[in-house]
């Protein structure tokens, strides 16, 4: 046994606890679904960061019937792996031993035993649940679980016999106690209190001048005498045909504000608003006037159809809130007047893009156009839609129907007969479609009474909520080309391989036949992805799969085609091809003399020379993650690819990619992950959605990013301990920065189980990332602490109100109004009974109580006494933070409580809503409607 595993047995053994055998009830029945729950909690984390020892809870609020001994599966998916499902050795063997002396068995609950689907069986030591009990199992988990998000979801039990069911399940954790909340001995990073916060909100209230009201920022704005009066009856819009579609936009955009609309001319002898080209100011380039008096109205020219767009997106920004307020509800001005204004504007870096990950969890077209047209609002310019994954393929192919009529759905099918297994804690969303019967009937009852806010974890995410299912048609696809392609944005289509394959994988076996297959039937290799799959890799040795891609790109590029707009790029994917035995006991392989003898990284490179190829069939360019150069022989060289380098986690030995490769000529597009993956959690709070594997990401990580000196972002690691960049790591050069092509923000889709969500994880983090593509003047690091101040002004003052407002232009509702956008809670502290508070973003108003129902605005110091308080942040659409106490008492089982109090349990604020008596139950544990969550 290694050093490393005899002390991670001895912990698994040390902290297994006696569990009680209650009562039995009668055999003969056994509780509905709804009757159970099931709660996730961390108990403690191991000082190596290689396990977490947890406790699942199952409760039985049947009157009448227990959680019988046996006849049960309970199914659930879990980011991490249970060490009990694990590999065989004696980490494994402490783990299953922990559960047998609990009297059950935990393994993976495919039949393929691979992903993170785990069922958990009792044997013949179960002892019964009884009706109005509950049971505690510990069980050994893999690294870590510091945040709600990291829980298991999407329980389902399947009585013998019977169908798959829901099971109402939970997530606590006590953001108090640090064994629940530090992942390992390493692990620095704080739980961010009222206090911690209001130590970090140091940014003072500033009066903004013009440039500073704009997001990305203009390189030169200047305020004008006056204010511009637009509408009073029919505005009139002037634009030559070359610029028809930026004009009707713009028509689009005032009528969605005026009541009295907006009509385009081709010309005007004092036209409302005037269109034009001039191609004397460069690609994307803009300049927009804004005058009052004669003569006045606005003007706005562009280098190319693009820039005049982005001329219109400013004209957006500086449409004064109250007109948006009142178009969102119902009201259409007659007239809004804006600042005079002369704008002059060019964008730092060409490509400013943002990825969409829609194969973990699905989009509707609706949902994707709004983040489109919001991209076109910050200037961006490019779509990486991410379309395929293990977990789903979202496109429909013509000729291949298997991808979508199988692979893109998930469900209860545990065999894989008719979809995918179930993963990451959906299928099909609350409908019964996926298998799983019972499920909550809205959001509200699936977040266990509470209707979610959004902002922040909800337990509707462990409870089915989120679309594991879903694929655009052609023509969804077709027509979310055409919107983008008028906002000048290009969609790139990323069709992931040979990695993060398994639903086009899996697709294809079941197809049942050769032409198309991605797999050797035969091979058994060995290799498991950081995900846990063991079936997810495209076999580069059979011809079948360049067949599978011609036939995929061509179908595809048809698709632009019938659309009217350029396939400028395709995406090959190419990360995290799981080891360490890919392809070496493939028959195929060996058979094949144009792959026979070849090692993993030679074949890995065969298949990248030659999806390369095939992709410039139907593209100008291709692109994909860095991996695809660095995987195989590290000299592989593709004509016409642009990588984009993403793993420069400090620390990790990848951190130079970026630069070394734009040093030697190679055109890269930055993906930093320390910076610009914004599904990543904004900070430690456990109820902060997203995963934190390379670092915690918060809108000062994209703001404050460097694309061309990245170093001087490395100031901590990833587990918040002080980093020293290497001195050694290769700079960019002069020659170098000229292929930094642009930035690419991330926001992958394991998380992002509603649009909310990932609205929540875009915004503000976007607005950094928007301007650091964007602005020329990306501030040097000693001068980014006075830039900063202003940019959470700007976000507090100017567009917050405006996002909160927000509608995508055109006809497309279906997103609904305004955006998720998360508020940052306050900081606060009291001191001889005066409360002082502060927020990140200045503008945002502050709000306060003493008993979480009465609330109000904090104007400046207030007497609140020696009680405790509760902070938060409301937008101007009345939306708020989550709650931000302040001396908030820990729930005890011997206190009585009168009515309005306050209290944490497991780490969440709750207020009594009538007298609670000492001895009743906990907030977490209340059904009679004694607490209620802040």
């Amino acid at each position: 046994m290694s050093r490393k595993n005899a002390r991670l047995a001895a912990m698994v053994c040390g902290l297994m606890a006696a569990i009680g055998a209650p009562a039995s009830a009668s055999a003969e029945c056994h509780p509905d679904a709804r009757e159970l729950q099931a709660t996730y909690q961390p108990v403690a984390h191991s000082a190596d960061a290689t396990a977490v020892q947890a406790r699942l809870t199952l409760a039985n609020a049947s009157r009448r019937c227990a959680l019988p001994a046996s006849g049960w599966k309970l199914y659930f998916t879990f980011v991490r792996q249970p060490l009990a499902a694990g590999p065989d050795g004696d980490v494994a063997d402490a783990a299953r031993a922990q559960l047998a002396g609990q009297g059950l068995t935990l393994a993976h609950g495919d039949a393929a035993q691979s992903g993170d689907l785990y069922v958990l069986t009792p044997t013949s030591d179960f002892q019964p649940v009884a009706p109005g009990t509950r049971r505690a199992i510990d069980f050994g988990v893999e690294l870590w679980t510091i945040l709600k998000t990291d829980a298991p979801a999407g329980f389902h039990v399947v009585f013998d016999g019977e169908p798959a069911r829901w099971v109402p399940a939970r997530a606590l954790l006590d953001r108090t106690d640090p064994a629940q909340t530090t992942a390992f001995s390493g692990d620095a990073n704080p739980v961010p209190t009222a206090a911690s916060r209001f130590a970090e909100n140091t940014s003072p209230l500033l009066a903004l001048g013009l440039r500073d009201r704009i997001v990305p920022r203009p390189a030169r704005a200047r305020a004008l005498p006056g204010v511009v009066a637009v509408g009073g009856g029919r505005t009139t819009i002037a634009a030559p045909s070359a610029l028809r579609g930026e004009a009707g936009y713009l028509q689009a955009a005032l009528g969605d504000v005026l009541r009295g609309g907006a009509d385009v001319v081709d010309h005007a002898r004092q036209p409302d608003i005037a269109l034009a080209l001039d191609p004397r100011l460069g690609a994307e380039a803009y300049t927009l006037d804004a005058r009052d008096g004669r003569g006045g109205g606005i003007r706005i020219a562009g280098g190319d159809a693009a820039g005049v767009l982005y001329g219109i997106q400013t004209l957006r920004q500086l449409i004064p809130v109250d007109a948006y307020r009142a178009a969102a509800s119902g009201r259409r001005v007659g007239t809004f007047w804006m600042p005079g204004a002369s704008v002059s504007d060019q964008p730092l870096l060409g490509y400013r893009g943002l990825q969409i990950d829609v194969a973990r969890h699905f989009q509707s077209p609706a949902s994707l156009k709004k983040l489109i047209d919001l991209m076109a609002f910050l200037k961006l310019n490019r779509l990486h839609l991410h379309l395929t994954d293990d977990e789903g393929w979202r496109l429909q192919i013509p000729g291949l129907p298997e991808l979508t009529d199988f692979g893109a759905h998930r469900g209860y099918d545990v065999a894989e007969e008719h979809q995918l297994h179930q993963g990451m804690g959906s299928g099909s969303d609350l409908s019964s479609d996926d298998g799983v019967q019972g499920k909550a009937h809205d959001a509200t009852e699936a977040n266990l009474g509470r209707a979610p806010a959004y902002q922040g974890f909800e337990q509707a995410t462990l409870n089915y909520v989120g679309q594991g299912s879903g694929f655009l048609t052609t023509g969804d696809f077709e027509d979310l080309l055409k919107y983008a392609g008028a906002r000048h944005i290009a969609v790139i289509p990323e069709f992931d391989m040979p990695a993060h394959a398994r639903a086009a994988v899996q697709a294809m076996e079941h197809r049942g036949d050769a032409q198309y297959r991605l797999a050797d039937p035969d091979d058994t290799s060995s290799h498991r992805s950081v995900q846990g799959y063991t079936d997810n890799l495209v076999n580069p040795c059979l011809d079948s799969t360049y067949a599978f891609l011609t036939k995929v790109v061509h179908e595809v590029r048809a698709m632009y085609d019938a659309a009217g707009v350029p396939l400028t790029m395709v995406n090959l994917g190419g990360d995290e091809a799981p080891g360490p035995d890919r392809w070496q006991h493939s028959p195929a392989c060996a058979a094949n003399p144009e792959t026979a003898g070849k090692d993993d990284k030679q074949l890995i490179d065969l298949f990248y020379t030659k999806w390369n190829a095939i992709a410039l069939q139907v593209a100008p360019k291709t692109a994909g993650w860095e991996d695809i150069l660095l995987e195989g022989s590290g000299s592989l060289k593709l004509d016409n690819f642009v990588p984009l380098p993403w793993q420069n986690v400090w620390g990790w030995g990848r951190e130079q990619v970026a630069y070394k490769l734009a040093n030697a000529g190679t055109p890269v597009v930055l993906a930093h992950s320390t910076n610009l993956y914004m599904d990543l959690a904004y900070n430690k709070d456990p109820d902060e959605p997203g995963y934190y594997w390379a670092s915690l990401v918060d809108d000062k990580s994209t703001f404050t990013y460097q694309p061309f000196d990245v170093y001087a972002n490395a100031t901590n690691d990833r587990w918040g301990n002080p980093f020293t960049p290497d001195p050694s790591w290769e700079k960019l050069t002069d020659a170098g920065k000229k292929n930094i092509m642009g930035l690419e923000a991330q926001l992958w889709g394991e998380n992002a189980k509603s649009p909310q969500i990932r609205e929540y994880q875009a915004f503000p983090k976007l607005l950094g990332a928007a301007t650091r593509a964007w602005d020329q003047d990306t501030p040097a690091p000693q001068d980014m602490p006075k830039a900063w101040d202003t940019f959470v002004n700007t976000v507090g003052q100017v567009t917050f109100p405006l996002l909160s407002f927000y509608q995508a232009v055109g006809d497309e509702r279906d997103g609904g109004t305004g955006v998720n956008y998360r508020i940052p809670l306050p900081g606060g502290k009291v001191e001889n009974g005066r409360l002082t508070a502060n927020v990140r973003n200045p503008g945002l108003a502050i709000e306060w109580s003493t008993d979480g129902r009465s609330w109000r605005g904090y104007h400046g110091p207030a007497r609140v006494g020696d009680g405790p308080v509760v902070l938060r942040a409301r937008a101007v659409d009345g939306r708020t933070s989550r709650p931000s106490p302040i001396g908030v008492p820990a729930w005890s089982a011997d206190a009585a409580y009168p009515s309005g109090s306050v209290v944490t349990s497991a780490g969440d604020t709750y207020r009594a809503t009538h007298a609670a008596p000492a001895g009743g139950p906990a907030p977490v544990d209340a059904t009679d409607g004694t607490w209620t969550a802040l």
